[in-house]
């Protein structure tokens, strides 16, 4: 079974599938926040082979501005294949990805992205720009947001308010 033939089961945001999978990516968020990292998670999933992936983000840590758990995720996933084309898999990702990630996601060729919540000030699947569905572009992949959206949006707004309250950024 391919993704294609998935399609109409796996846009619900609801399914199953999708929830447990999602919160792989929140462990992976909180990995990020008790590294003091801004909790995003990733997980990437083979059709063919499971979970290949698992990543937060790592900006501060790596002292990379590239090192989002997106990113990671991707350049694991590939790692594990021996591919750069990620044709049978599957993005999970607590929260949409930025046009970066999103960039990484059409030129690794994944099919399907699964986010948490929105991200209004740099979402690039739905919210500002649409990417990854770009008809332009030579790759689309499809999208399905709002699993589990309130409990990654908590995390992300927690980890904030808490950043706040510190005076620090």
């Amino acid at each position: 079974m391919d993704l294609s033939s998935l399609d109409l089961m796996l846009s619900d945001p609801r399914h199953p599938f999708h929830l447990h999978h999602m919160e792989m990516a929140l462990a992976e968020a909180g990995l990020a926040q008790d590294e003091d990292e801004v909790p995003v998670g990733a997980v990437i999933v083979s059709l063919r082979e499971g979970v290949i992936a698992q990543a937060h983000n790592q900006r501060e840590q790596l002292h990379d501005p590239t090192a989002h758990a997106e990113m990671i995720a991707i350049t694991q996933a590939a790692n594990a294949l021996q591919s750069w084309r990620l044709e049978d898999c599957a993005l999970y990702v607590t929260l949409e990805p930025c046009p970066m990630c999103a960039g990484a996601i059409v030129q690794a060729r994944l099919p399907l992205v699964v986010y948490g919540c929105t991200d209004p000030k740099a979402g690039a699947c739905h919210t500002l720009y649409q990417i990854t569905g770009d008809m332009r572009l030579n790759h689309r992949a499809q999208v399905v947001g709002g699993v589990l959206s309130e409990r990654c949006a908590t995390v992300l707004s927690d980890f904030f308010a808490a950043k706040r309250r510190l005076g620090k950024k």
